[in-house]
């Protein structure tokens, strides 16, 4: 069965251009144009993942974020925002925010499938071992 995927975000020019390509590579697509529809969607469609957008009436990315992250029914969903918040500040309360991937607009589709290819098959490995830490390998620092 192929992977769900919420697109949210209020320009639907970027959500078509996001649904048409993930959807030519297989993935099923289902979209919010806002951050109360993105939750309500999330409960209806149980994603698993979910693209968002920052800047959207009614709440914001990072709003829908804290209320996903509140939530252990949905807190482990990944979610790559996909945003034109540009700033260091933005990019940083992203990732502290825990987004698994933090994309700027203008942005290039074939890298958001790479991001979420990416994100997709870390979470089919599975925890692994990091770099120099299999059994018997020793880890040099300085």
């Amino acid at each position: 069965m192929a992977k769900k995927i919420l697109v949210v975000d209020d320009e639907r020019h970027i959500v078509r251009l996001v649904q048409v390509n993930l959807e030519k590579v297989g993935y099923q697509v289902v979209t919010a144009y806002d951050g109360v529809e993105a939750l309500e969607q999330v409960a209806k469609e149980k994603p698993d993942m979910i693209i968002l957008d920052v800047m959207m009436p009614r709440m914001d990315g990072f709003e829908v974020l804290k209320k996903l992250q509140s939530d252990a029914a949905t807190r482990e969903i990944p979610v790559i925002m996909l945003t034109a918040k540009a700033q260091d500040a933005d990019i940083f309360r992203g990732w502290s925010s825990g987004v698994s991937s933090y994309l700027t607009k203008p942005f290039n589709p074939r890298e958001l499938l790479t991001f979420v290819e990416r994100i997709f098959q870390s979470l089919e490995q599975g925890p692994s071992v990091g770099y120099g830490e299999e059994p018997g390998e020793q880890v040099w620092e300085v």
